[in-house]
């Protein structure tokens, strides 16, 4: 599952990248230091940017299994690499439906990025379960977390934000999202099966020469506020406004978003 254009995840990707956390990604390489090679598996890979940008932290031999829902998407993700080292398929699955599909299996790793705020706490738990069954390790980054600011500020920022955070909350395919709670529930899901967490914050950072990622940031955001009920005429303004701002490189933002890695520690 990703529900995300290409064109999306293409411009978001180099963001996705710095603003990963380098102490819980330094923490994912130590895990497997020493080893010779490592098989992972990638829910909801898009194009596989989870792959590209955790790599060079892992064993030089890898198996990756991309997971995801659209194909067009995975067709990307599991392109042949210029690496003799990498081997990657990749697998169509519904993941709210055959989670267990995706994770059957010899396996070290599993990981996921910007999905766990998409998803229920149902489904969380499902998954914490199906992991501390199979003993894996898990990383989870750029989850959500509700916080959001722009600079300069806006009297209508407050609304539209709320009404983002609303809209994070609804259905996304796996029942009731969990949205901004999402880090929070992860380190508590995997917590109760046994596992140790370290998080860490990966917020995006847009500054005023991010304009291509501020507007179709923005545009989404207006999006999910008419969708919640907001005003679509003070919609609209606000979106005039910031977009001004943006055009003439007087915007930043920042996004909040949490890294995960939860590693069994045999204790349940």
């Amino acid at each position: 599952m990703s529900g995300f254009s290409a064109d999306w995840l293409a411009l978001r990707e180099p963001y996705d990248r710095a603003a990963r956390n380098a102490a819980v990604l330094a923490a994912v390489g130590r895990r497997f230091s020493g080893l010779a090679a490592i098989a992972v598996v990638d829910l909801a890979c898009g194009t596989g940017s989870t792959r590209r940008a955790i790599g060079p932290q892992l064993p030089p031999r890898q198996a990756w299994r991309l997971v995801d829902n659209d194909l067009s998407l995975l067709a990307r993700a599991a392109a042949p690499t210029s690496s003799a080292q990498v081997a990657i398929t990749g697998r169509p699955v519904d993941l709210a439906r055959d989670l267990e599909l995706a994770l059957e299996g010899p396996l070290d790793l599993v990981t996921t990025s910007a999905l766990f705020d998409l998803v229920s706490q149902p489904w969380l738990d499902r998954l914490a379960l199906e992991a501390a069954a199979r003993n894996l390790p898990v990383y989870a980054a750029l989850t959500y977390n509700g916080e959001a600011a722009i600079d300069p500020a806006d009297p209508f920022d407050a609304a539209v934000v709320d009404a983002v955070n609303r809209h994070q909350r609804t259905d996304k395919g796996f029942g009731p999202a969990l949205g901004p709670a999402a880090a929070q529930a992860a380190r508590q899901s995997f917590e109760r099966v046994g596992y140790q967490a370290m998080e860490g914050r990966s917020d995006w950072v847009f500054g005023p020469n991010d304009r291509d990622i501020q507007a179709q940031t923005l545009a989404g955001w207006a999006t999910a506020a008419q969708e919640m009920g907001l005003s679509p005429d003070k919609i609209a303004d606000w979106l005039t406004r910031r977009g001004g701002q943006i055009a003439a490189g007087r915007s930043a933002m920042r996004v909040g978003h949490v890294d995960l890695f939860a590693v069994p520690t045999g204790r349940r």
